[in-house]
């Protein structure tokens, strides 16, 4: 018996050759989808590898291979109903032109749909990309770490992992440490007494800040000319019960500034200490009046 008497043959009243061709046109869709997506990341991965692009950074590629392979996905499965007896007009509406349902059907709400579209604008708008330092709202803060179609995760200072909708996150106030200089200002901010010597005071401020060895010159080349001091300290508030200072130092990242405060706060504390600097606080005094009962 050769293949085409095989192919012929019928079980149940259904020639061999129906299921047979059936198998191979939905094996042949696997397989072309399949290597249509290897393709796509492989292509994205390549352009990850020219730093000299400016349109496929990290973040849009990483965001456009997602939309490419799902849209491959889409393809291949409306090409799959179409070889299905009785499903073909599904088959043929999702590729004729019914990509909007298919996409709504993927993406199962409004607000899923609505957390695309924000990724869209967070893509191409740059507000942030994948490695940046932001702060959202004053409340989260941490590293990108990866921006997919419905949602950005961050990686917080604890090593948490945030996982945040991207509408949530188009309508945050962002502040973004890396979108220019990396270089960053710690605020050192200490209390004292009215009746400190406020030169003393701000001189000791100033030689704990210039001992810190994350400290960096960000004076410009004219400030140097001047002589200018690599530290700034000022009076910023005479408060209720102190007289707030302020140091302005310079790191070369959050990470050390953040690291540096604590440091400074910590030495500057110790050295009003040993000179007698009193950093007050403050305090109620509680009166109880004895009624006198008659």
């Amino acid at each position: 018996m050769d293949i085409q008497e095989f192919l012929n043959l019928t079980i149940f009243g259904i020639a061999i050759k129906q299921p047979v061709t059936f198998l191979v046109k939905a094996l042949l869709i696997y397989l072309v989808t399949q290597g249509a997506v290897s393709l796509i990341k492989f292509l994205f991965r390549r352009s990850q590898r020219k730093h000299n692009s400016t349109f496929l950074d990290k973040t849009t590629a990483s965001f456009l291979q997602r939309i490419s392979v799902y849209a491959l996905y889409i393809i291949g499965g409306a090409i799959f109903l179409s070889l299905i007896p009785g499903m073909e007009k599904v088959g043929n509406s999702i590729l004729a032109g019914a990509g909007i349902m298919a996409m709504a059907v993927g993406f199962a709400s409004q607000e899923a749909l609505s957390n695309f579209i924000s990724g869209l604008f967070i893509v191409f708008g740059k507000p942030f990309r994948i490695g940046d330092i932001i702060k959202l709202d004053d409340i989260v803060t941490g590293t990108v770490a990866e921006i997919t179609l419905r949602h950005t995760v961050i990686k917080s200072l604890e090593n948490r992992t945030i996982i945040i909708p991207n509408s949530k996150i188009n309508s945050s106030t962002i502040i973004n440490s890396t979108l220019s200089a990396e270089d960053i200002c710690s605020f050192i901010e200490v209390g004292v007494s009215y009746d400190t010597d406020l030169d003393k005071a701000m001189g000791i401020m100033r030689e704990e800040v210039m001992k810190h060895p994350s400290l960096k010159d960000h004076r410009s080349d004219e400030e140097k000319k001047k002589n200018a001091p690599v530290v700034t300290v000022r009076v910023i508030n005479l408060g209720d019960s102190a007289i707030t200072l302020r140091a302005w130092a310079w790191a070369n990242n959050s990470g050390e500034a953040f690291a540096m405060k604590c440091d400074l706060l910590k030495s500057v504390k110790e050295r009003f200490d040993r000179e007698n600097i009193e950093i007050p606080f403050p305090y109620s005094n509680l009166i109880i009046k004895n009624q006198v009962k008659g």
